[in-house]
């Protein structure tokens, strides 16, 4: 049966208590009716969890404290620890095709930080080494998004836009960035993955955007203040983005959670439909 790879990060750091519970429940349920297995990933004891049970699910979400922010390099730490650990897009996509996932949706990508040009998310090394086809709105909206679009270029990753001709930003469904290759079928992003597999050993970018009406048009000062606050406090490295999107819960009033469960579930149901397909 065609699976689809969920990231636990969104689960444990990206989201508050009960909702993130609620929406990786939703993640899981969305995948399933449209015909595809979920596989939530996460590090749990020191064991690789591809696909977790009810229980570890719960456990993920009510004490996301105890799970480490873990990318793709860190990962050995903790089999070696038997310790708990949350999977970033890195590791998600390193884990999955290893176990023979072709497909995973998360929320956004990481890519290069605004203001720093060498502070790049480790995501995008991951993608030029990994054969799977991600479905994200992008990258995160506090990134520098001309940036990361170039890297993805430099480093090889074949980025199309499905149904959509620029790349999203995130809780916006335009950046102004034009992209190159565009899709509007399931099938044919399907025949591209299959003939881009055939001859390189990267991975695919998919640029779903979220859902119009979920969309938040007014985000870019509650942006701005989230990333003004960071630099105040002295927040860089793996805690700045768990730090930005919960200041973003309160500069926007819950509004920016909204926005991610959305934007989340319509990428689960395009991976579901392009796993599908590519099964």
């Amino acid at each position: 049966m065609a699976r689809v790879a969920l990231e636990s990060t969104l689960v444990a750091h990206g989201l508050p208590w009960p909702e993130n519970l609620a929406v990786a429940r939703e993640l899981e349920a969305t995948v399933r009716r449209h015909g595809a297995e979920p596989a939530t990933i996460a590090i749990v004891d020191g064991e690789i969890k591809i696909g977790l049970s009810a229980a570890e699910l719960e456990r993920l979400a009510q004490d996301g404290k105890a799970f480490a922010k873990a990318g793709a390099t860190d990962l050995a730490v903790h089999l070696a620890r038997k310790s708990c650990a949350a999977t970033t897009v890195s590791a998600t996509a390193m884990l999955a095709a290893r176990d023979g996932i072709s497909v995973f949706a998360t929320g956004g990508i990481g890519g290069v930080h605004r203001g720093d040009g060498s502070d790049v998310s480790h995501d995008l090394i991951a993608l030029s080494r990994t054969q799977i086809a991600v479905v994200s709105a992008g990258a995160k909206a506090i990134l520098d998004l001309p940036r990361t679009l170039e890297t993805l270029e430099t480093l090889g990753v074949l980025v199309i836009g499905y149904q959509t001709r620029e790349l999203p930003a995130f809780y916006m469904r335009s950046s102004g960035l034009k992209l190159e290759h565009t899709v509007d079928s399931i099938d044919e992003l399907a025949a591209i993955a299959r003939a881009h597999w055939a001859i390189s050993t990267s991975g695919i970018l998919v640029a779903n955007p979220i859902p119009e009406a979920h969309e938040l048009r007014d985000v870019g000062p509650a942006i701005e203040q989230a990333l003004a606050d960071a630099t105040a406090l002295g927040i860089s490295g793996k805690p700045l983005t768990p730090f930005l999107l919960a200041r973003l819960a309160e500069v926007t009033q819950g509004a920016s959670i909204k926005a991610n469960r959305a934007l989340a579930l319509n990428n689960a149901e395009v991976a579901a439909k392009l796993a599908v397909v590519l099964d």
